[in-house]
């Protein structure tokens, strides 16, 4: 009979959701990457599958479209490169949120990103609601700012906040789409202050 005790098993560190979690953060990085770069050029579910080391069923694990594995990645840049402001002051709040997101549509990876998804967003009726509801995420930022800012007695109780925010975004798209006129900090102030007038 062996008498020798059995040896100890090794316990192996839990990487499943830490693993999920990087190979989730290589696939957006790898798809903003290349629609960045792809200048014009169609990016695929396997061109992003590729550039992040993963077979395309891990894609389609997680996501139901290379449109929506897009969108998931700008999403999550605009968190990260548009933090929506909390400093106590609506005319700050406010006019930093726009000197953010104005800066952030200006370079890579996100300017090519926008131009892309808003261009294949009006063929593809999946994609144009994904990109409804990245919008309406980006307006619920602003909204939350003026909702603040009313409550603290800086806008009027009376003040339509859905029609201040078609304001704020519809001016953005407008110049960013059709690029006639500057996004930069200045015009953020200009537009902060014909908001708050």
């Amino acid at each position: 009979m062996d008498t020798k005790e059995p040896r100890p098993v090794e316990s192996r560190p839990h990487t499943g959701r830490r693993r999920n979690e990087a190979v989730r953060r290589a696939i957006l990085d790898a798809a903003l990457d290349l629609i960045a770069d792809a200048d014009g050029a169609p990016v695929t579910v396997e061109t992003i599958a590729r550039a992040a080391g993963v077979g395309k069923q891990t894609l389609y694990r997680w996501w139901p479209s290379k449109g929506a594995v897009l969108l998931d990645a700008l999403t999550d840049y605009a968190a990260q490169e548009v933090p929506t402001p909390d400093t106590g002051s609506l005319r700050d709040d406010l006019r930093a949120l726009a000197t953010a997101t104005f800066e952030a549509s200006q370079r890579a990876p996100s300017a090519p990103a926008l131009r892309t998804l808003v261009t294949e967003a009006a063929r593809d009726p999946h994609l144009a609601e994904l990109m409804r509801n990245f919008t309406e995420s980006r307006r619920a930022a602003v909204r939350e700012i003026l909702q603040r800012g009313r409550e603290r007695g800086e806008l009027p109780a009376d003040r339509d906040l859905d029609l201040v925010v078609d304001q704020f975004y519809g001016f953005f798209w407008y110049r960013f789409l059709l690029g006639h006129a500057p996004l930069d900090a200045a015009t953020a102030e200009r537009l902060t202050e014909s908001l708050l007038r």
